[in-house]
This record gives structure tokens, C-alpha cells and sequence, in this order.
């Protein structure tokens, strides 16, 4: 029989380490694309900007993901949330393997997307099962598990796109779907429900909660404005780098992937010191960090040294902004913290699709300045937001 989890009793730390493991690897299903856009749109005969639409697609589904599917977790067991969801991933996977059109890969990212969410069914449970002076530690392991997830499949699927064909990897990734499915079932405990009521009832609560907690609009607001300056980087990286001076493959590209490590490192550091430096403390820093990350990516942009110095601080600032944010928001709450966590993160990957979305514009009309000039905007855009408000 397994364990029942009681709110603020303590979590395992092996099932606390599984699930940043499964995190991890369901969050990668996000960024495959990243390395591999410039072989998409080689192979399906279409522009870069319209390459550009996979990755701002699967980040709207995303979005649609957490706004319509994680308050699920307050009303129903996050077991069979979980595993229908790891289904539907591995059948949407198949299908952008087989994809021969842009419109049937723009179908499956957005399924991906949407299905993508489960690691923000399980920050939830750190934050309220965890004892409580342990819970922004515990949610900063499952933060550095995505990290890592996020880390990898972009060093993964470029070397994977560059010997075996872009394809691959997602062949790969639905395999791993259904692997995960069997892990969750064995291994998550039962969890009491934290809502009783209808799903209409559900939705109409996290509006409510928009509507009366201006800090949760607060800290949500500008952590997606700093998620859409960190996919502005990602949006066009690979374009960046297969034309001159560089000439780099997908491998290479996907290699600079690793270069994040220090943000994946920094998230259980932030989580640890979040509660004596403070919230505003850490937005402070991490804007400033994303601001000079830009400003090293612009002036050395045709150095490997440059880009690999950018992608290092622009990780670290992140998750100074992130860990912190996020906390904040899973703190308020704590009867609602899947509700809270789907505003907090739905409004962080629309900040997303936003920046991805202003990075293929701007680089399509003024190449690598364009994009440069979109990230620090982004980033200034945050650190006022800080500037004029109390939290």
C-alpha cells in the first residue's frame, strides 16, 4: 500500500529526487526543436520565421497546458492526470517524427505544449507537502531537475539531429513517455485532494485568485517578462550560430546547451537563501545579471567565448528570478497550490511565447541586434516593475 502524504508533513527525499529525474525528462520535450530549427525548416522547405512558430507554439500550449490542466491537480488524483498526459505526449512525439508538413508539426507542438505541464504538478506537491522551513529548498531540486532536462535535451537533440537525423530524437523522446508512465505509477503516493466542487467551479476560483492577490499578479508578471528575455536568447541561437563567423552544427549547438549547468546549479542555491536576502533582493540581481548577459552577447557576438558567457549568466539570472517569484507565489496560498502554480506559470510561458515571438521578429528585420535589443528591453521591463512595488 502506498504512503498517503499529509500537508506540510515532510516528502521522501528519494521520490522527491524521481520526480525532479521525470521532471526533467518531460520538461525536454519543450526545447528538442531549439538546436534542430534550422534542419526543420531545411527539410520541411519553409523560412526561418516560420520555423520560429514551432517553439512560440509549443510554449501557447504550454500555457493552455497550465491554465486548463494543472487546477486538475486540486480536484482529482495527480496519478491519472499525470499518466493521461504522459500518454498524450508520447503519441504527439510520434507524430512530430513523422510530420511532413509545417502543419502537422505546428499540431503536435501545440499537443506537446499542452501535455508538457506535469513538472508544475510536481513543484506543487515539494511546496505543500515539504516540512516548512525545507520547502524552497525542495522546490529548488525540482527546479534544477527541469534545468537539467532543459540543459539536456538541447545538447541531445543536436548531436542526435546532426548524425542521425532531426527526427530521431523525437522518436526517442515518445519511448521515454511511456517509460515515465510506469515509474509514476509505482512510485507516487496518494495525495488528498485540496478542492471539492465542480471543474467550472475549479476555473472560476483561479480567477478569483487573479482577481484578489495583486502580489500573485505581481511576481507571476515579472518572472514571464524574464522567461520571455530568456527564450529570446534560444529563439535564435541556432540561426546565429550556422552563419558566420561560426559555421557550427547542430552538435555544437546543442553542446552550448551545457553551458546553462550554472543555472541548473543556482536554482538550489537561490531556493536555500531566498527567505535572508528577500524576493526583491534576488529580482534585483537577476535582472541585472540577464541585462549584462546581453550586453556580453552583443559586443563579443562573434566569439565563442562571448556567446558561451551570455548563455552562462543569462541561466544564472533566471533563476534568481524564477526560484524567487516562484516561491513567493506557492507560499500565498497553500490550500490552492496547483491553482496558484497555473497562474503563476501560465502567465510565465505566455511571457515566453511572447519573447520567442519578438525574437523571430526583430531577427528576421534586424538580424542579431534586433534580438539583442528585445532582451534587454524584456529584462529593463522586469527590473521596473521591481523598482515600483513593494514585493
Amino acid at each position: 500500500m502506498k504512503r498517503v502524504l499529509e500537508e506540510n508533513k515532510g516528502i521522501p527525499a528519494s521520490l522527491l529526487w524521481m520526480l525532479a529525474i521525470i521532471a526533467g525528462i518531460s520538461v525536454a520535450n519543450l526545447y528538442y526543436n531549439q538546436p534542430l530549427l534550422n534542419k526543420i525548416s531545411e527539410d520541411l522547405r519553409v523560412s526561418e520565421f516560420t520555423a520560429n512558430l514551432i517553439p512560440m507554439t509549443t510554449q501557447i500550449g504550454y500555457a493552455l497546458g497550465l491554465l486548463f490542466i494543472i487546477p486538475l491537480g486540486d480536484l482529482y488524483k495527480r496519478r491519472n492526470i499525470i499518466v493521461i498526459n504522459f500518454l498524450l505526449l508520447s503519441v504527439s512525439m510520434s507524430g512530430f517524427a513523422v510530420a511532413q508538413n509545417i502543419y502537422f508539426v505546428l499540431l503536435a507542438s501545440l499537443i506537446t505544449g499542452i501535455c508538457s505541464v506535469m513538472p508544475q504538478i510536481f513543484i506543487p506537491i515539494a511546496a505543500q507537502f515539504s516540512q516548512p522551513e525545507k520547502k524552497a529548498q525542495n522546490v529548488g531540486v525540482l527546479v534544477s531537475g527541469l534545468l537539467t532536462g532543459i540543459l539536456g535535451s538541447r545538447v541531445v537533440s543536436g548531436i542526435v539531429g546532426e548524425y542521425w537525423g532531426w527526427r530521431t530524437i523525437f522518436y526517442i523522446a515518445s519511448v521515454l513517455m511511456l517509460i515515465c508512465i510506469f515509474v509514476i505509477v509505482r512510485i507516487l503516493p496518494d495525495m488528498p485532494s485540496n478542492y471539492k466542487g465542480t471543474y467550472t467551479g475549479l476555473m472560476k476560483s483561479v480567477f478569483t485568485l487573479v482577481k484578489e492577490n495583486a502580489t500573485l499578479r505581481l511576481v507571476s508578471l515579472r518572472a514571464g517578462i524574464c522567461f520571455g528575455c530568456f527564450l529570446t536568447l534560444w529563439a535564435c541561437l541556432a540561426f546565429k550560430m550556422s552563419g558566420a563567423p561560426f559555421y557550427a552544427g547542430n552538435n555544437v549547438i546543442g553542446m552550448l546547451g551545457l553551458c546553462g549547468i550554472a543555472g541548473a546549479m543556482t536554482a538550489s542555491f537561490v531556493g536555500k537563501f531566498v527567505r535572508i536576502q528577500g524576493i526583491r533582493m534576488f529580482n534585483y540581481i537577476g535582472c541585472s545579471i540577464m541585462i549584462l548577459s546581453w550586453l556580453i552577447l552583443y559586443f563579443f557576438q562573434d566569439s565563442y567565448i562571448g556567446i558561451i558567457a551570455g548563455i552562462i549568466l543569462i541561466d544564472i539570472g533566471m533563476q534568481c528570478v524564477q526560484i524567487s517569484n516562484q516561491t513567493c507565489a506557492l507560499s500565498l496560498v497553500p490550500q490552492a497550490s496547483n491553482r496558484v502554480n497555473t497562474i503563476f506559470m501560465t502567465t510565465y510561458f505566455l511571457g515566453g511565447s511572447l519573447g520567442t515571438f519578438l525574437a523571430g521578429t526583430f531577427w528576421h528585420q534586424f538580424g542579431w541586434a534586433g534580438v539583442t535589443g528585445v532582451g534587454i528591453c524584456l529584462a529593463s521591463c522586469s527590473l521596473l516593475i521591481t523598482a515600483f512595488s513593494k514585493h
